[in-house]
Formats: C-alpha cells, sequence, structure tokens
C-alpha cells in the first residue's frame, strides 16, 4: 500500500506540475502595437505634444467657447484627468496650443537666416515667408481670431508669449537698420508699426478670403491669385520701406 500511495502521489504532483505549464502557456500575450502604446501614454512629452495637436484642430474649428475638453480627450491617447493634469483646465489648454502656435511662426521665422541678406531681399524674404506660411496654416489664423473675440483674456495669462514674439521685431529692426545704413530705406518707420502692416495684409489674405470672394466673385485661393496677392503685398511693404 505504501508503494501505491507513493506511485499516486508521484502521478498527482505530475498532473500539478503540467498544468502549471498549461497556464503559463496559455497566458495572454499583449500584442506588440499595445506595448508600444502603452509606452506612448507614458512619454509625457509625447502625450502632452498630442493633446495640443487634437485641441489645435477642436479650438481653430469650434472656437473656445465650441470646444469641449470631454471631445478633444475622446480623440487622444490619454484621458480627460490626463489632460487637466497636464493644463490645470481648458484656458490652461488654450493657452498652450496658442502658445504651441507662435513658436511654430516664430521658430520657421528664425531659420529663414536673413542677416546674410541684403535689406531688399531680407525684407522681401520675411514678407513672402508670412504670407506663404498664413496662407497655408489657416489654422494659426482661426486661433489667433479668436483669441482676439475674447480679447486676448488667454493670452494674457502666458508667461512666454512676449518672448516668443520679441524675436520677430528685433529681425526687422536689424533688417530695418541695415537698410537705412545702405541708404535704401527711409526714416521714421517703427518696427512694430511694420510688423503690423505686414501682418495685417497677410492675415486678411485668409481671415477674410471667404467674404471677399463671395461679395467680389473672385477666387483668392487659385495658386494664381496667391502668387499675384503675395507679389502685391511684398511690393507694398518695400515701397512703404523704401525713399
Amino acid at each position: 500500500m505504501a508503494g501505491l500511495s507513493q506511485i499516486l502521489g508521484m502521478w498527482f504532483l505530475s498532473v500539478i506540475s503540467e498544468g502549471s505549464n498549461l497556464m503559463h502557456d496559455v497566458r495572454p500575450q499583449v500584442p506588440q502595437k499595445m506595448r508600444a502604446g502603452v509606452r506612448r501614454v507614458n512619454d509625457p512629452e509625447a502625450t502632452r505634444s498630442n493633446i495640443i495637436a487634437i485641441a489645435t484642430e477642436e479650438f481653430a474649428e469650434k472656437g473656445f467657447s465650441g470646444a469641449r475638453v470631454d471631445e478633444i480627450a475622446a480623440r487622444t491617447n490619454t484621458s480627460k484627468r490626463m489632460i487637466y493634469y497636464y493644463f490645470q483646465d481648458k484656458e490652461g489648454l488654450f493657452v498652450a496650443v496658442l502658445e504651441q502656435a507662435y513658436q511654430r511662426i516664430r521658430a520657421i521665422e528664425a531659420s529663414l537666416d536673413l542677416a546674410h541678406l541684403d535689406p531688399e531681399s531680407a525684407i522681401k524674404a520675411l514678407v513672402a515667408f508670412t504670407f506663404e506660411y498664413q496662407t497655408e496654416n489657416e489654422e494659426f489664423i482661426r486661433l489667433v481670431m479668436v483669441e482676439n473675440i475674447h480679447r486676448g483674456v488667454h493670452l494674457a495669462r502666458s508667461t512666454v508669449i512676449h518672448d516668443l514674439n520679441v524675436s520677430v521685431i528685433d529681425t526687422l529692426r536689424d533688417i530695418y537698420k541695415r537698410g537705412r545704413k545702405a541708404g535704401v530705406f527711409r526714416s521714421g518707420v517703427d518696427e512694430i508699426d511694420l510688423h503690423m502692416s505686414i501682418s495685417a495684409l497677410c492675415f486678411f489674405n485668409v481671415a477674410n478670403r471667404c467674404t471677399f470672394s463671395q461679395i467680389f466673385k473672385r477666387d483668392m485661393q487659385s495658386p494664381e491669385a496667391l502668387a499675384h496677392r503675395r507679389e502685391v503685398v511684398v511690393d507694398t511693404i518695400l515701397r512703404y520701406l523704401k525713399k
């Protein structure tokens, strides 16, 4: 009997061991895409960038009042709770969107390397870039329009917007001084006024193109119309600056 008990015990232990192996073999495996997704969620910078990208689309399309944090969260790879963790509130998220929008255009401006161009060529390049960038990035125009509807209250919360936009004034000041020294630009031009004139001419072509096209029955979005308008804007600014 002792031998039989021993045999039965060994058989029972082998069954348990085999069952354990089977359970190990059938343990659900996490797909590679899901594992990658977990890593993305654990990447704070990627998560933050994803939220801002989706929020930019929502705010530009629906305005500050119309955009909903719930809808933004539903389109991202995170949650509403995490949006509030990163940005505190809806206003904080909108401020971050505005900061990102201004940071992008200023970063590209800084890469134009205008200091190595003569003053006239430099101002032509900067105006042409501004026109093309605003034409191709309607979201930027819409965000600025939304903030103006709200009288700039969200920009007032930003601690970096002013510093971000100092660069374009410094660039214009440098071009203008070189133009004055070379004797090609007139005196009495304020850099902020100059920046405002450039922005106004480029901004209008996007902000008002739908109403303008309807009223005057002119296609303002065709390649030919855009190329012509860009030349007009560049020429207008250059004539304003030259003696």
